[in-house]
């Protein structure tokens, strides 16, 4: 099944705020100009990222993605970002982006409580795929924003990564409050304090109103989507805790166990050899593409020990983690 992102007429309307050609970027992308006018699109994650980087080549600006975060329509009325602010605090939107955001695109948002703070990332369901530059630089931005929004404060991120160099330097700087650092992912992290900070855009009437809309939506993908391809986006968002029993994927997924095994069964794969082909699979990835150390590569797979991780990846492909890695950077 092909990875496809939606999108809607909002992209027309940010073009226009830009002072862009519709026309030049469908024409630089490859995709028809009439498409990116519509209501509502999809697009192969392919088109979109050519659509992307025709975008960046036309306007030709390194800081584009603070240029987005000040255009009146850079926030289009979507029922996702919507809900988000309807919540109560940053946490809350943050829970209810992750849960919705595969409706826009096949991507995880990540969130997490840790020593230094309230921890928000993003990663795209296949490890494999390399996004455009502005992709990574416009969601740190645009999280930045909702928590600005919603709180009515300039709300300054502790930390800010990015997968590439967020440049000019400064520019960023500025926006954020703190220099952004290059790291595997792109991530942000608030103080607990400011995760917890009142949001006053918060309606629990608006949020009853989407809510109803948002699960339509994700229960017609679901419908849409091999079990197979569910239960692989469901494990990715569970490795990491250690989540990854065949009762815990079923529940997330709204069915019985005997139910999993049953259709996954008809798509000729059994849950322990999905489990195994999503692991050996980010397994390659963490090796191959990042410096991620061994003993945090066995936790992002869902191993208690170092060891169980070594003697799974050497049955998996015949070789050690370092004898794979040594020879990706040679």
């Amino acid at each position: 099944m092909t990875a496809v992102v939606m999108l809607d007429r909002s992209w027309s309307l940010m073009l226009s705020d830009l002072g862009v050609s519709i026309h030049d970027v469908a024409r630089r992308a490859g995709v028809a100009a009439d498409l990116v006018t519509k209501e509502s699109f999809r697009l192969p994650v392919t088109d979109y990222f050519r659509l992307v980087e025709a975008i960046e080549a036309e306007v030709d600006d390194p800081a584009l993605a603070l240029r987005l975060a000040d255009l009146p329509n850079s926030m289009p009325f979507s029922p996702v970002l919507f809900a988000a602010l309807c919540s109560s605090t940053l946490s809350i939107a943050v829970q209810r982006l992750a849960q919705h955001k595969r409706l826009v695109a096949p991507m995880s948002v990540r969130h997490r409580h840790t020593d230094e703070g309230f921890e928000v990332g993003w990663s795209w369901d296949d490890p494999a795929i390399r996004s455009p530059r502005l992709l990574a630089a416009t969601e740190l931005v645009m999280m930045t924003q909702i928590a600005r929004i919603g709180t009515r404060e300039r709300v300054r991120p502790i930390r800010v990564c990015s997968p590439v160099p967020l440049a000019p330097t400064g520019a960023y700087e500025a926006f954020f409050g703190v220099v952004p650092q290059v790291a595997e992912e792109a991530c942000l992290v608030f103080s607990d304090a400011d995760a917890r900070r009142p949001f006053l855009t918060a309606s629990d009437d608006l949020w009853r109103s989407f809510e109803p809309e948002l699960r339509r939506r994700l229960s017609k993908l679901d419908a849409e989507m091999p079990t197979m391809e569910r239960t692989r986006s469901v494990l990715l968002e569970c490795l990491p805790s250690g989540e990854v029993e065949l009762g815990q994927a079923a529940r997330r997924l709204g069915m019985s166990g005997r139910t999993l095994q049953r259709r996954l069964a008809n798509e000729g794969v059994t849950f322990r050899q999905l489990v195994q082909s999503t692991r050996e699979r980010l397994a390659l990835h963490y090796l191959t593409t990042t410096a991620i150390p061994y003993t945090e590569v066995a936790f992002l797979l869902g191993f208690d020990e170092p060891s169980s991780f070594f003697r799974a990846f050497r049955t998996w492909t015949g070789k050690t983690p370092e004898a794979t890695r040594r020879s990706a950077t040679a």
